[in-house]
């Protein structure tokens, strides 16, 4: 059996999900809203049933291998989920299938991953649901999608990683999805209730690049200091915080959406703009030393792209990470990547297409 899943990326409302979550301690927090599609590169793997071992021959995007093998017992599998590290994923994912159906082991062979790890493309995410869809597929589980993000979330929560609810959305594919965020619930809960899921139509190609800047960002950093502005602001900089991470980011992220669903790449262009000078007004005082983001900067005013991009911003938690921009057509992506790798040999290209909805 044959599965590919891509890695996510956040065009808009980057921390919103963790933000929205904190609805249940203050209700004068507003909901997460993010704007997520799949890359076009991701986990390609083969997979079959094993009686009694969880196996996976991980291919990174280095293309070195690792190889893990452990009994389908659950004690191990937590114990292995807990030490961290790329394997961990797919040990915290097994746990959470074992305790909750009768099923035995699977062998997984990632054969290829064009996907880069760790570059706010969500690659854990990736492992998680390929998991997930593993044992969905192989035991014939009968799990929706949202069934499968759930499960894939809680085998990544297993482990130390602290992702938030959108990274799963790499399971919905290459469409683009828009999520609801409301902590607001009552404890207990599902998924379904906390966390809306709209499948967005796009009604002609869209064409972005995605650029992994070759520098270094510390992401526990971001979210440690962010999450400390909730969930009652006590000062003017937390009071920023939330005041961009609710109101302006959902305005900014619902003009997104109705513009994704135009094909409107120029306004794309635009709010990708306007998001990042907010994001800089609002959240660089609450964690200037990763926020503050020169490589970033240097890249989104780089004199020689401008006339090739419609806007641009930073990915995921932000920082000196991954930037992406929006482009007018394939001879401008071409083009944009040309000029960056020619200029800023560490950095690292990818092409995005959101192909029209058929």
């Amino acid at each position: 059996m044959q599965i590919f899943v891509p890695g996510r990326l956040c065009l808009f409302g980057e921390h919103s999900d963790w933000a929205g979550e904190y609805r249940r301690h203050n209700p004068e927090v507003k909901v997460g809203y993010t704007l997520l599609v799949g890359t076009n590169q991701g986990l390609y793997a083969r997979v079959k049933p094993h009686p009694t071992q969880l196996v996976l021959h991980a291919s990174l995007s280095d293309g070195s291998r690792e190889t893990l093998t452990l009994p389908i017992e659950k004690e191990v599998l937590l114990s292995e989920a807990k030490k961290g590290g790329f394997c961990s994923y797919a040990a915290g994912v097994a746990y959470q299938f074992l305790a909750s159906f009768p099923v035995a082991g699977l062998e997984i062979d990632n054969y290829l991953t064009d996907l880069p790890i760790q570059k706010g493309l969500s690659s854990s995410a990736a492992i998680c649901v390929l998991v997930a869809r593993s044992f969905n597929q192989v035991y014939d589980l009968k799990m929706t999608l949202q069934e499968e993000m759930e499960f894939a979330y809680l085998g990544e929560i297993t482990t130390p990683s602290r992702c938030g609810r959108m990274d799963q959305a790499c399971a919905y594919g290459n469409r683009p999805i828009a999520m609801i965020f409301d902590g607001d619930c009552p404890r207990g809960t599902g998924i379904a209730n906390r966390t809306h899921i709209i499948e967005l139509k796009v009604p002609k190609d869209l064409f972005f690049v995605i650029v992994d800047l070759g520098a270094s960002k510390n992401t526990q950093k971001i979210l440690t200091q962010l999450n400390e502005c909730y969930p009652f602001a006590t000062n003017e900089v937390q009071a920023n915080v939330q005041k961009y991470l609710s109101s302006i980011s959902y305005q900014i992220t619902q003009a997104a959406v109705d513009a994704l669903q135009k094909g409107d790449a120029e306004q794309l262009g635009i709010l990708m703009k306007q998001a990042q000078a907010e994001f800089d007004k609002h959240l660089i005082p609450a964690c200037p030393e990763e926020l503050t983001a020169p490589v970033l900067h240097q890249l989104l005013e780089y004199e020689l792209i401008q006339p090739y991009i419609l806007g641009g911003k930073g990915v995921g938690s932000q920082g000196d990470g991954t930037a992406q921009f929006i482009v007018k057509d394939a001879e401008s992506q071409q083009k944009v990547i040309e000029i960056i790798e020619q200029n800023f040999p560490q950095m690292q290209c990818l092409k995005l297409t959101i192909y029209a909805t058929k």
